[in-house]
């Protein structure tokens, strides 16, 4: 029986033994296969997130180009500016280490985690913007409790920075977040999401020339993210640097006339095409775009009745009233309707058909030749040379001035105008054109729509007898030691041909606008300063007189023109001034024209400019009274 028991414990023995070792085997062959399986099979991609977990890639922002305007005085650079960003593989606990940034920053952890929420897609290890620009204060608080946050990275980039702020804003332009559209398009094939694009003006004209190539560093971090060391580094190029032609004075000096206005002023060089100046109110400061505009902000930028963001300069359309009689004189003495012994009689209106023409001198000028008839503007003199010209001989030398068709200046938007023909007529409205439509056109009233910038470039063409540059506002790229990469070669974009007469006899009526003491701009002339120039007052809308002759008040006033080139026989400057609902070029347009010229050809203040200078105080002052009265009826 002990034998028995004996022999029966041995077998039991023996077969657990057996399974333990079955075990053992299983356990091992698991364990070899699992090895096999990491090491081979998986091993690459676990080495690969191994070295991710220590090596990391970073971005280095390249600055961004500097733009000066023509004496090299700086208008636009970059600034240092400190990001907060998270990586969330390393800030683990997330929830735990966002409440600690929501508290250091100031904003609440639910906007915190909004502004992450769609960004979560570029991956675990990809550094996520938390907050732009956090300012060295807010630095200083991140870097005391850096240990408390794991993952908690600052990032320092260039950041755009507009010195003068409003100042030439729409001529620089803005920048902006680049958006899907934009990173799918060519011109931006080295950039990625987030980063900032030139979105207007100059920063978007040349933005492959301003933006540089960004570089990158290879960095060792530690199990928090926080780097270690870094173990090499590609430098980033620098953008080229742009040179302007801008002159920074008369730049200035024509937006300090345009403050409380609504208008444009745009100064050219007859000779070559650079623009001098180009100024356009109200503005906008650029600097507000570099981190983020608000909404704000924003909405109230859009909803502004007088359009800060367009560029009115190139971009409004306006139709160029009296200013067009230049066209419309030019072309009857080339066409041999006119000459300047021509005469017309103004009774104060022109009755053509069932209908009377009114001119603008209710009392009419009388007998009226070629030269006075531009000097004091004669209506009813220009209405009977389009009369005898047709629309389509006044377009054809209206085309030729550059009216009708872009400049080909190097800016985002510019618009052509429109110089109507009986053909385009027909095809817009499927009716023919009348000819007393012709009348209105030619006193640059109707259909007809310019630029301020065309209208610059037609008082230039006419001043420096009859050659039609492109302007151009890049004046040299440079690279960042220094070197000049380009210069601009003025363009001929079209030599008038006309007769040998022509362009004298317009030159000399124009004289006569400035300095004869009948001309429409004699209030505005310079003392020993030959000014050849045109006023205009272009109607909005139709404003019927009571029975003294004065208009309705409540009604839009007429927007007032002014173009002119100086010295008259050998230009320097060209300018063209709109004012909105200035009412008359004469007053309102003609004296910031005047100071542009007379900043650039640095002549010395005169009474004149002392009397702008009052009632552009007095301007503003009855704005900023307009405003309080307004605010205060809003609070009552």
């Amino acid at each position: 029986m002990r034998h028995y028991l004996e022999s029966i414990d041995s077998e039991w023995f023996n077969r657990r033994m057996v399974g333990v070792f079955v075990l053992v085997l299983i356990a091992f062959a698991v364990l070899v296969v699992r090895l096999i399986y990491l090491q081979i099979i998986e091993g690459k991609e676990f080495r690969r997130l191994s070295e991710i977990n220590s090596i990391r890639l970073q971005d280095i922002d390249a600055p961004r180009g500097l733009i000066l305007d023509n004496a090299n005085n700086i208008l636009v650079d970059n600034r240092p500016s400190f990001d907060l960003y998270i990586v969330l593989k390393d800030a683990k606990p997330v929830d735990k280490t966002l409440a600690k940034v929501a508290g250091l920053i100031g904003e609440p952890v639910e906007q915190l985690e909004a502004r992450l929420k769609g960004a979560k897609k570029r991956g675990a290890y990809a550094p996520l913007l938390i907050k732009a620009d956090i300012g060295r204060d807010m630095l200083a608080g991140i870097e005391v409790h850096k240990f408390e946050l794991p993952g908690v990275v600052v990032h320092v980039v260039p950041r755009r920075h507009y010195i003068f702020e409003q100042h030439a804003a729409h001529l620089l332009g803005y920048m902006g977040e680049i958006n899907q559209d934009e990173l799918l398009a060519s011109p931006y094939a080295d950039c990625k999401s987030g980063d900032s694009i030139g979105k207007f003006g100059m920063e978007k004209a040349y933005e492959g020339i301003l933006r540089g190539k960004r570089g990158g560093r290879q960095v060792e971090v530690n199990a928090n993210g926080q780097v270690v060391r870094v173990l090499n580094t590609v430098d980033a190029q620098p953008g080229q640097n742009i040179v302007m032609t801008i002159d920074h004075a008369v730049q200035i000096r024509a937006e300090e006339l345009l403050q409380g206005r609504v208008g444009a002023a745009v100064a050219i060089d007859p000779n070559s095409g650079r623009i001098l100046a180009m100024a356009s109110n109200p503005s906008f400061d650029p600097n507000i775009f570099v981190v983020g505009v608000t909404r704000d902000q924003w909405s109230g930028l859009v909803s502004n009745p007088f359009r800060p963001l367009e560029n009115k300069a190139i971009q409004a359309e306006y139709p160029p009233a009296s200013t067009y009689k230049i066209v419309t004189a030019l072309a009857g003495l080339e066409e041999g309707v006119i000459d300047n012994h021509s005469t017309y009689y103004c009774p104060g209106f022109y009755r053509f058909g069932n209908r009377a023409y009114r001119c603008w001198r209710k009392g009419g000028h009388g007998e009226v030749q070629f030269n006075k008839a531009l000097s004091q503007s004669c209506d009813v003199y220009f209405y009977q040379v389009g009369e005898a010209l047709g629309v389509d001989r006044l377009a054809k030398h209206a085309t030729a001035l550059g009216l009708g068709h872009v400049t080909g200046i190097n800016l985002d938007r510019e618009s052509r105008g429109l110089i109507p023909t009986a053909e385009w007529k027909l095809k817009r409205f499927g009716v023919p054109w009348q000819k007393g439509e012709t009348l209105s056109i030619a006193i640059g009233q109707g259909f007809n729509l310019v630029t301020p910038l065309q209208m610059a470039v037609l008082a230039a063409t006419v001043g420096n007898g009859g050659t039609r540059y492109k302007p151009y506002m890049v004046q040299e790229i440079k690279s960042i030691d220094g070197q000049t990469s380009f210069s601009t070669t003025p363009e001929v974009m079209a030599r008038l041909k006309l007769k040998a007469n022509t362009i004298p006899l317009v030159h000399q009526a124009l004289l006569e606008v400035v300095n004869d003491a009948r001309g429409t701009a004699y209030l505005s002339r310079i003392k020993d300063l030959p000014m050849a120039g045109k006023t205009g007052t272009a109607q909005v809308v139709g404003r019927p007189s009571d029975g003294d002759g004065k208009a309705d008040a409540s009604l839009p006033k007429d927007h007032a023109w002014f173009v002119c080139y100086a010295p008259s026989e050998n230009p320097k400057i060209a300018v063209a001034v709109i004012i909105e609902h200035g009412e008359h070029g004469s007053s309102a347009a003609a004296p910031v024209a005047r100071e542009m010229v007379r900043v650039y050809l640095n002549l010395p203040p005169d009474s004149v400019t002392e009397k702008i200078e009052k009632e552009k105080k007095e301007r503003l002052e009855k704005q900023a009274a307009v405003v309080l009265e307004t605010g205060e009826q809003e609070e009552e």
